[in-house]
């Protein structure tokens, strides 16, 4: 099959970022499916582990969002077979989506919307996975509930922050507060269904303030935690919550206020029911069942805002250049085969 990885960890301006390769078709475990990749996205954590590099020689193939078509399951796949239609958010500890063919345990997996294209579909599933994980398995927020209480989402147009608006306002009574910094990001989150957004480059505590809003119990930071904590701090309720899905150093005074508050901090990452072979793992393909069912409800919209076209060395070097700069609105996705 072919494929197309890094051999070594390079700028994504650097034209030898990533080659071609040719590669033997993957086999599937009895857990597995082999599935036909469609299109697939390109997340922050594919910058991210691209400028890590990974040990041994390569090539080294990235890539978790993935749509595509079943071509066989491994002996103790049940509810799958050849044909399907699927989509998947992957594994951080197996070889990506950016391939013709890829495998992935089948319990990560579940039957893609019929009312998206491949490209469309490919948009949501890491996204939605850690949205969902953060509101219902983190928070512990009961769907239909909640009303009276408001959700701040830090960095509203990006990935996620797009699938935790859209959720949020279908499945709980919150009222929805994103931040977002331009007039084409601030418009974006409201098209997605949030009451309210704020500007995160001004003064947070004041801006929310003059909302005469709920409190917000409960406030996600999807980028810049470092920068945004200080304010969320101020802004989020006593005994409230935080999720964080970044790697930050945590200020020593927000600390302070944020204990005098008792306030949970939640970190969400959304491989760890896949890496860690956790006894819910299954979770994960039921969430992609529900969002599938929701799109084709049209009760959530795929976030796809940049078609990159087909997969080729340059063009998934152009995504990669994209993503990192922290600038996209919802997601980029390229199709494969």
């Amino acid at each position: 099959m072919q494929a197309i990885g890094f051999t070594r960890a390079l700028p994504a301006d650097d034209p030898g970022c990533f080659a071609a390769h040719d590669l033997p078709d993957p086999v599937p475990g009895p857990d597995d499916l082999l599935v036909a990749v469609q299109a697939a996205s390109v997340n922050p954590v594919d910058t991210k582990e691209r400028r890590r590099g990974r040990p041994g020689p390569g090539p080294h193939v990235l890539g978790f969002d993935a749509a595509g078509v079943v071509v066989a399951v491994g002996a103790a796949v049940q509810g799958f077979a050849p044909g399907d239609r699927v989509w998947y958010a992957g594994q951080l500890d197996r070889p990506g989506s950016n391939a013709a063919l890829h495998v992935v345990d089948a319990r990560i997996a579940a039957r893609a919307p019929v009312s998206l294209t491949p490209a469309q579909a490919a948009a949501l599933p890491l996204t939605m996975l850690t949205a969902w994980e953060l509101l219902f398995d983190r928070f512990r927020l009961a769907e239909g509930g909640h009303a009276g209480a408001s959700l701040l989402v830090v960095g509203g147009a990006g990935g996620v922050g797009s699938a935790m608006i859209q959720l949020a306002r279908a499945l709980t009574g919150m009222t929805v507060i994103a931040s977002a910094s331009r007039p084409e990001t601030r418009a974006w989150c409201l098209s997605l269904g949030a009451h309210h957004v704020v500007d995160h480059r001004g003064d947070m505590p004041a801006q929310v303030a003059a909302l005469g809003a709920a409190p917000c119990t409960h406030v996600a930071i999807l980028s810049g935690t470092a920068a945004n904590l200080p304010a969320v701090s101020e802004v989020v309720a006593p005994q409230g919550a935080i999720g964080l899905i970044d790697d930050p150093p945590l200020d020593a005074s927000a600390q302070g206020l944020l204990k005098r508050k008792s306030v949970s901090v939640h970190w969400e990452f959304m491989f760890t029911r896949p890496m860690a072979r956790t006894p819910d793992m299954a979770a994960q393909g039921a969430i992609l069942s529900r969002v599938a069912a929701m799109v084709d409800q049209g009760r959530l919209r795929s976030t796809l805002t940049r078609d990159m076209g087909p997969m080729t060395p340059d063009t998934l070097r152009a995504a990669h250049a994209l993503v990192e700069t922290g600038q996209t609105i919802g997601k980029v996705v390229l199709t494969v085969g």
